[in-house]
């Protein structure tokens, strides 16, 4: 099951869902719609290696906009800052955002509960398109849970992307054990 809109409101007053900036325009039947923030960035190497720490350059969408380029990998971020403490998060892409070609995330399109940040967008694109911060670029949905957390993901001693920021965060891979 999906939450409503209803639902969605309900949690909201009781905390369990923060959502930062909220306007009551982007709550839609049962999603809430995100936007891109202002940052953007790029790896620093163009072959990734999955057991080292891989840098990202950051960068600020001017307000005339920013062009996007196939073959190009891009972090991106949303605008909202999010907390989600009953419920299983999902992010996904505007059909607005998928029919200009904009693919937001490669896999992780699933927060766990307890996730507290924004975020990180894991942005392609299929012919070069020109974006905008503060543009509608995804939504959120959210699920029931069944049965007790034990721990949520906000207290976890691992969790990498914890209280994400208004800015990418690179991946975090090459903290694991392999």
């Amino acid at each position: 099951m999906i939450l409503s809109d209803t639902r969605i409101l309900e949690e909201i007053e009781k905390g369990t869902i923060k959502l930062e900036p909220y306007d009551r325009e982007c709550l839609g039947s049962n999603s809430y719609d995100v936007h891109l923030g202002k940052w953007l960035a790029t790896y620093r190497e163009h072959i990734l290696d999955a057991k080292k720490h891989n840098e990202i350059e950051y960068f600020e969408i001017p307000e005339e906009g920013f062009v996007l380029y196939p073959h190009i990998f891009y972090l991106g971020v949303t605008a909202e800052y999010t907390e989600t403490h009953a419920h299983v998060p999902f992010l996904e892409g505007k059909s607005s955002t998928g029919r200009l070609g904009i693919d937001i995330h490669a896999t992780a399109g699933k927060g766990d509960v307890g996730f507290c940040g924004n975020w990180t967008l894991e942005i392609s694109v299929k012919q070069p398109v020109k974006v905008y911060r503060g543009m509608p670029v995804g939504q959120l949905i959210y699920f029931p849970v069944d049965g007790e957390i034990e721990v949520k993901y906000n207290q976890k001693k691992n969790a990498k992307y914890s209280q994400q920021p208004d800015k990418p965060v690179e991946s975090m891979m090459w903290k694991n054990k392999f």
